[in-house]
């Protein structure tokens, strides 16, 4: 069941919507980096020896995944941008 947002989308001003955008990404990500490293060792498996950079590739993709998980849970900022009316009155 795809997720349900209760409001009209604006990622522009809703900090939560792009940790949601963020995280949603990351999860696409991870399932991409899944799909190719088993396929890679997959067939390396198979006919051993004939994908010698199978572990550079594994640790470049790794590595790329990590800083960007260490991006989306420790770094990105999701405070809210938008103007607050102000509670002051100029007279």
């Amino acid at each position: 069941m795809p997720p349900r947002w209760p409001r009209k989308p604006d990622p522009a001003n809703d900090p939560p919507l792009r940790k949601l955008q963020d995280r949603i990404n990351f999860a696409v990500h991870v399932a991409g980096f899944a799909a190719v490293n088993s396929s890679l060792w997959f067939f390396n498996t198979l006919n051993p020896g004939s994908l010698p950079q199978a572990k550079i590739v594994t640790l470049v993709m790794l590595t790329i995944l990590f800083a960007h998980g260490v991006y989306i849970f420790a770094i990105a900022d999701y405070t809210d941008l938008s103007p607050q009316p102000s509670d002051s009155k100029i007279e």
